[in-house]
């Protein structure tokens, strides 16, 4: 058996003797009780911000904060619109709202920068306390014993684990299928007859619709991106290296990573604040290179040698950074044909570069060299990764209480994972597989890289300047609308130059549009993809932009609930 070494047994609250870690909290300000009259918390766009401000006022306790939220699932996930993006709901959430509450009248403060804050991760994410079915009823009720290193993380700042959110089955696809037995389908927030995108379509829709205030999807080749593209959300696919990968079911380990998924900006922000820093755990993915047979970092300080993690990516968040911000569009990543959708986000995405440059922002268009064949050349390499690695995830704890099944072999047998779950049982030890997988783990990561250094550079491949540099790139995040409903969005290969490359990515909502007098408005997202470890870059653009455009809407479907006396 392989065993996390990181040992992530989860310690109950003992509120009286925990240490408090308030990275980025000062304790004589911000974080005390004042004098400020009670302040309201409205659930529906809420921030973190807004809700700890409510509590220290008195406006509202988190026991409340729990109940809402769980109150609008049990509205508009189970019934109503029935979004189903919501597997399962802790038992002891209110419970440990409870606990919350308690430390926070004895101490006058807040536990940590994640006081209350209710998370719902994608259901392949680890937690003590609730199965991890990764959508499957094959793993319907398989239990780790231990949390994610990240669950970890925010239990440890005060963060609330309120579920789990449904997702395709395995992470397998961006449609959005939700094929978990329990789960059902899917449905995007804004438009009830379309698809919330995938494989985070759970997470994507939850967090769209209120239902907590921050999720964690997984993104390996664009899980993130696209569900946050059509639910109008803020998802960040980190650097590669960066987000340890400790207890969250693989797809491919050489591209995986979790990411965060925000209505707001400044809870993203919040949130990777704790899903950042080093893992001992032999799972971690934090190699010293990009290298696929690097070793893995030696320790916290080669770890922020090698990342540069901020004390917060709080700091990064400034509303005037696009005055003077530069910002390269990668038109060749736009689509090109005729049909209403794609000429719609086109559109929608050169009226966001009007608005990008009347802030400040310098909008040029840039080339990335042979973008073609980064783009068609090389594959996500999960088909010869999933199945060893997802039998030494089962392989990392007993089975004795749990009776999951121990390999994908067992899985395959069992005849209960659905999707193309029998498409990853190929003969890794076949030459031309072999040849496959060395081309795009050895190959396909300095190929894109150089390019796109080079473009980001604003420099010619034999690196003559064209210019000054740019912070960023945009281009689309994905070509089309939503899908119908169990649909495959039109979404193009950009969501490739992220995993491809192991740089950092993040949908930005562009504005909502509508195919038809009459129907629904949908968000259309637009991607903006920095250097390796430049996620304060990608921080500081995002929010300037969501300051200056407010470019998200909340859906119609889940509004606020009305109050009970």
């Amino acid at each position: 058996m392989v065993n996390h070494s990181h040992g992530l047994k989860r310690l109950s609250f003992s509120l009286l003797f925990l240490p408090i870690f308030l990275a980025g909290c000062n304790d004589d300000n911000d974080n005390t009780q004042t004098s400020t009259p009670p302040q309201p918390y409205n659930f529906v766009e809420g921030t973190i911000e807004q809700m700890q401000t409510s509590i220290k006022t008195g406006g509202i306790t988190c026991h409340q904060v729990v109940q809402g939220y769980i109150d609008r699932i049990n509205a508009y996930d189970k019934q109503g619109p029935t979004l189903n993006s919501v597997i399962t709901i802790s038992d002891t959430a209110l419970s440990e709202a409870d606990k919350l509450d308690a430390y926070f009248k004895q101490n006058g403060k807040l536990i940590g920068p994640m006081h209350c804050v209710t998370v719902l991760p994608k259901d392949n994410i680890d937690t003590f306390d609730m199965p991890t079915s990764a959508g499957s009823k094959a793993l319907m009720y398989s239990q780790p014993e231990q949390d994610a290193y990240i669950i970890k993380k925010i239990r440890d700042a005060g963060g609330i684990i309120i579920g789990k959110a449904n997702l395709d089955e395995f992470a397998f696809g961006f449609q959005g299928n939700g094929t978990h037995p329990r789960g059902g389908q899917v449905k995007n927030a804004y438009d009830l007859s379309k698809g919330p995108g995938g494989s985070s379509s759970g997470t994507g829709a939850s967090i769209s619709a209120s239902f907590a205030q921050v999720g964690l999807g997984t993104d390996t080749g664009g899980s993130v991106r696209v569900p946050s593209s059509v639910e109008g959300l803020f998802g960040l696919r980190p650097s590669l290296r960066l987000v340890s990968q400790s207890g969250i079911i693989p797809l491919a380990p050489f591209q995986d990573t979790a990411g965060p998924m925000c209505r707001a900006v400044q809870d993203c922000a919040i949130l990777m604040d704790q899903m950042t820093g080093y893992d001992s755990s032999s799972f971690s993915n934090q190699r010293s290179s990009f290298e696929i047979n690097a070793p893995l970092v030696n320790g916290s300080i080669a770890y922020q040698t090698m990342t540069n993690i901020p004390s917060s990516y709080t700091s990064a968040l400034n509303k005037d950074a696009l005055k003077g911000a530069h910002i390269g569009v990668v038109r060749a990543l736009f689509g090109t044909t005729d049909s209403t959708e794609i000429q719609l986000v086109n559109n929608t995405i050169d009226n966001a570069i009007a608005q990008l440059k009347a802030a400040g922002a310098t909008v040029d268009d840039v080339t990335i060299e042979d973008l073609n064949a980064i783009l068609t050349n090389y594959r996500s390499v999960s088909a010869f990764e999933f199945k060893t690695s997802l039998t030494k995830y089962l392989q990392s704890w007993s089975n004795v209480k749990d009776h999951h099944y121990l390999s994908y072999d067992e899985v395959l047998a069992s005849g209960e994972a659905r999707s193309n779950f029998n498409a990853y049982n190929i003969d890794l030890s076949a030459e031309s597989v072999l040849a496959e997988y060395k081309k795009n783990t050895e190959q396909r990561p300095n190929f894109v890289r150089t390019r796109l250094n080079s473009a980001l550079d604003n420099k010619t491949l034999d690196g003559v300047s064209k210019g000054a540099a740019y912070d960023v790139l945009l281009y689309p995040t994905i070509q089309g609308l939503p899908s119908v409903l169990g649909g495959t969005p039109t979404t193009g290969t950009n969501n490739r130059l992220s995993p491809f490359s192991g740089f950092p990515a993040m949908n930005v909502p562009a504005g909502m549009v509508t195919t038809a007098a009459g129907l629904p408005r949908v968000p259309v997202g637009m991607e903006i993809l920095g250097r390796e470890f430049a996620e304060p870059t990608l921080f500081k653009i995002a929010y300037a932009w969501q300051q200056y455009a407010q470019p998200r809407h909340a859906p119609l479907n889940t509004p606020e609930l009305k109050k009970v006396n």
